[in-house]
């Protein structure tokens, strides 16, 4: 299973190559990372992808929550929560008619078409991984020549209740 994790930290150098440290050190896979500012100059927001059991996510937050420059840990995969993942792929197109083909199936995704070549065209796509999932799995048959991601970015719908705060 895949959790989402977000960490609050203190943005300073070298924090993110602690907390990546930190997680592969133990032999734990980072399937996504992706780092930004807050609304506090002084504080960025970490949303983390592991793939793993509960026991595994345990103590990757009991070990993130114990480091110094980690504000806040929030495990969101069992919360109320909105995720997102942007991304821009790159399908060739063979004729007219796969074109077609293509840009009318990015639309059932409310994707959309931000460049065309003479053999493909690119697409940008902002969905939950679910949603990212099924339209890449669609596309691939159409074979792509290229797909950047973004990583999955999260936010909570509730106020955090079992949030592990530093005090």
């Amino acid at each position: 299973m895949k959790h989402i994790i977000n960490c609050l930290v203190e943005n300073q150098p070298g924090v993110l190559a602690r907390i990546v440290g930190l997680i592969s050190g133990r032999g734990y896979n980072i399937e996504t990372l992706n780092v930004g500012p807050t609304a506090d100059p002084t504080v960025s927001k970490m949303t983390i992808v592991v793939p793993g059991d509960s026991h595994i996510i345990e103590q990757v937050t009991h070990q993130l929550s114990k480091q110094v420059d980690v504000i806040e840990v929030v495990n969101m995969t069992n919360r109320r929560h909105l995720d997102r993942e942007l991304i821009l792929v790159r399908v060739a197109t063979v004729n007219h008619h796969t074109r077609a083909e293509i840009v009318d199936l990015a639309a059932l995704f409310m994707a959309r078409v931000v460049a065309v070549q003479e053999d493909s065209v690119t697409i940008q796509m902002v969905g939950n991984q679910e949603t990212v999932a099924d339209f890449l799995r669609l596309m691939k048959p159409y074979s792509i020549v290229d797909i950047s991601r973004t990583g999955v970015i999260a936010v909570g719908r509730d106020a955090p209740e079992s949030a592990a705060k530093k005090g």
